[in-house]
Formats: C-alpha cells, structure tokens, sequence
C-alpha cells in the first residue's frame, strides 16, 4: 500500500519551474550516506556524549497498549536525571535556548525543566526513507525558495545546504498521510481560569485521497478541515484549507463556514500573521503546528547544529487519566508532567525581509534531527525584544509510525498568558490514522453542507 502511493506522490506534485543552479541537490556518493553514517532522514547514526545512537526508533506497540487508545509509555519506570530551575539554569546556560531561560526568569518559583536519558525514538515507514533517499539527489527548491521541485514523499532535504531546505523539512515532514483527532485549545488567564476549545481536526495529503486525480489542484499539498466543536457560541463554525506548495504562485486557499449566518465566506487571512482561530489573540495563522505555510516573507540562515534540552517522549502529557486541570497551570503548564531530554538540533534564524510585513520580526527555529519537526521556536518583536516562547512536546506514534506532538504551547512573556493546543486526555478517542476520504469532501460545497449549527 506504502509503495503505491509513495509513486503516485511523485507524479503528483513534481513541479518543472525553472531552478536556481544554487539549489542543487546532493551528489549519489553523498546520499550513500543515508542509512549508514546517518539516519535515512539525515540524522547523525552515532552515539556521542549524552546522546545515544539511532538505532531504529520504536516501531511497536509497548506491552499494555491498547490499540486505538492514548499511546502507553514505552519507558515508565524512567525518572528524571536532574531537575533544571531558575536557581541551576545558569549551569546549562550552554544547552538552553534563549526562549528557555527567559521562561526561568519570568517563572523563578514554578518554571522547571525536569530532564531524562536521552532516547531517540523517532521512526518513520519505509516508503519515507526510500523516498527521502531519492528526494537527496533529485529535489530541488523552486526558484525563489517557494516550492519544490521533483519531490516525493519522504524528507525533501536530508542534508539541508541552506535554512530554508531546513524549514522545507519541517513543513512538508510525514504525519500519517490522513488524519482525524478531536483536540482542545486553551488560552489561560494570568491566573489560570480558561475556558476549552474542541476542535475536530483533520487533514488529508492530497495523494491518499481514495479517487486521487493528479490533473486536478496540482499545486495543492494537503486539505485541511477544522470544525469548532465548542463551546456553543463558536460551535459550528468550520474551516477549510487547501494548503499549496507554492503559495507565492498561488497562495494557500481557505474558507470558512459561519454558523450564525449559515454562509460560506473566502478567509485571505488565514494565512503569516493572521489571527489564529478562537486563539484570543495568542497566536498567529504561522504558529499552527509550529510553522506553517509560505516562507517568502522572511531569510532563513542555517546555524549548524547544536545539542539542547528539548520535550521529548512526553507520554505523560497524554495520559488519559489526567484532566485538564492537571496540565493547565497559571503562567504556563504543569511542569511535573514534562520530560526533557538533550538531543541534537538544526538551529534556523529566519530575519523578516526587508519591505515585508509580520508581526514577528525574527524567528529562532530548533529543529529535531531526528524528525525534522520545530520543537522550540523564539519569536522577537519588531523592536528586537524576545517575545513568544514555542515549544512543543514530542512522540512518537508508534502505532502509526507518526512522531508528531503532545501539544503544542506558545507562551506570550508580555501578558504573561499562553495558548497550549493539542489537549486530548478527557477524549474517548485518540488519533485516527489512514482514514479515507474523497476530494469532493474538501470542497466549499462540502462546507457548506457539513456546516451546520
């Protein structure tokens, strides 16, 4: 099943605009190394200081794991190493991002990073890595940066020349190829009262669509849908994506359904900074999923690698025997229920271009080796001044063979809130990966029909 729709991928999206000579991809000889001393994805295989070696993730299900449930964790027994606070940071000042030690000192009494031995988990289908070893010789950034050309599904960039190929990495990473959740978001006031969010999301790569025709929105990635669950003054309303590759050629398309007035309205500004939804605030469209979206409005530089104290294999922020009260906290979460672990990241510096509009004008990216996901992000105001804090906790699915996230949580220093989004522990249901579903299902039409108060 991988292998057919890992071909109908790279018919589908392979896009022949002119190329930059600069954006060349890697030499065989250079890709030989995927898959010996790296990773198939481009990860360093071997095992230095705290970080052990990659030696295939976690591909089954721990013992006790009920299947379509919360995902059980693989290590239980494990407790923490050390414990970082606002009295020790200092000490590991060299493995912190600056994001971090800001949160120590907005926090000095509750800010804590409880860290734990490293242990690299990620894992992906084979269909990814046979994909990403082709994508090492044969992808390239469209001219411009702004999409890519001749990509299949897989890691377009194991071996990133320039932080724009990093960014591509993340944006376009493997997340199952179709799926559903019913999720919460919450934006806690100064003290900690919130008010819940559900949404059901759900999201479809274009070629695991059951009647996939290639002759049809051939720049669109994936489709999107999201429908607001509750609460009831927002309950009804739905919104809909389709996610394009080059959203400069053509920019990402979006609708939404309001359920008070029964009418389906084009929304331009989901998309940069746009108002996220029923966010209050806290959050831009760009922030979802870390970083979504275009990347033309900003210059991305490549900073090498450095080894940070990252939310890593954070199953307890899953646990459905935690209620939400558990994990929302004043000020930020509950940091007893966090795991941190040091592991090596791509640090990324995106700098807003010059004459280009967004109310961030720099971000920091920390990008996990071993998955290609944002994990912690710095986000700086137009006067310079730090301003959000991103970060997200990682997991491995390994039911799915999905890493994704726990949740995710942007904190705002200024007001002294946050947003965490991605709280599912008082659902019945988990995710639901490999689910079909047709193209006329992601069609205003099907919005507007779906749409209902």
């Amino acid at each position: 099943m991988f292998k057919k729709h890992y071909k109908t991928w790279g018919g589908a999206i392979a896009l022949s605009l002119m190329v930059s000579a600069a954006n060349a991809a890697v030499t065989p000889a250079e890709a030989g190394k995927l898959g010996t001393s790296l990773t198939p994805i481009g990860a360093e295989m071997g095992a230095k200081g705290d970080i052990p070696a990659w030696t295939g993730g976690i591909t089954k299900a721990p013992a006790g794991h009920v299947a379509g449930g919360k995902p059980t964790d693989p290590f239980p027994s494990d407790k923490p190493k050390f414990v970082i606070t606002a009295a020790n940071y200092k000490q590991y000042a060299a493995n912190l991002t600056d994001g971090q030690k800001a949160m120590f000192e907005k926090y000095p009494d509750t800010y804590k990073m409880p860290v734990y031995e490293s242990r690299r988990t990620a894992a992906y289908p084979q269909f990814v890595y046979d994909g990403t070893k082709k994508n090492a010789t044969q992808t390239k950034l469209l001219e411009g940066g702004n999409g890519l050309e001749n990509y299949v599904e897989g890691v377009p960039f194991p071996m990133p020349a320039n932080g724009l190929e990093a960014i591509w990495n993340h944006i376009v990473r493997y997340r199952g190829g179709s799926v559903s959740r019913v999720v919460s978001q919450v934006t806690p006031q100064v003290n900690g009262d919130f008010t819940l969010v559900r949404f059901k999301d759900e999201f479809t790569f274009r070629n695991k669509l059951k009647d996939f025709d290639p002759n049809t929105d051939q720049n669109v990635l994936f489709y999107f849908k999201q429908d607001v669950l509750s609460p009831a003054r927002l309950a009804g309303n739905v919104l809909l994506v389709h996610e394009t590759l080059d959203q400069v050629k053509e920019p990402r398309k979006a609708w939404v359904y309001n359920a008070g007035q029964r009418r389906v309205r084009r929304a331009p500004q989901v998309a940069y900074d746009g108002p996220g939804t029923a966010a209050d605030g806290l959050r831009t469209s760009d922030n979802f999923d870390m970083y979504n979206g275009a990347p033309d409005r900003y210059d991305w530089k490549l900073e090498g690698k450095e080894e940070i104290y990252i939310p890593y294999n954070s199953y307890k922020l899953k646990s459905g025997d935690l209620k939400y009260n558990d994990i929302v906290k004043a000020g930020h979460i509950n940091q007893d229920l966090t795991r941190y672990e040091l592991h090596r990241v791509w640090k990324v510096t995106a700098t807003l271009k010059e004459g280009k509009r967004h109310i961030y004008a720099k971000r920091v990216f920390y990008i996990d080796e071993d998955t290609w996901q944002a994990t912690e992000i710095d986000h700086y105001d137009g006067r310079g001044e730090l301003w959000r804090v991103a970060e997200a906790h990682n997991v491995m699915y390994y039911d799915a063979l999905v890493p994704w996230y726990a949740i995710e949580v942007l904190y705002d220093l200024n007001s002294g809130r946050y947003l965490a989004l991605g709280l599912d522990n008082e659902e019945e249901s988990s995710y639901e990966y490999g689910f079909q579903r047709s193209q006329q299902d992601y069609t205003p039409a099907a919005l507007r029909r779906s749409g209902v108060r």
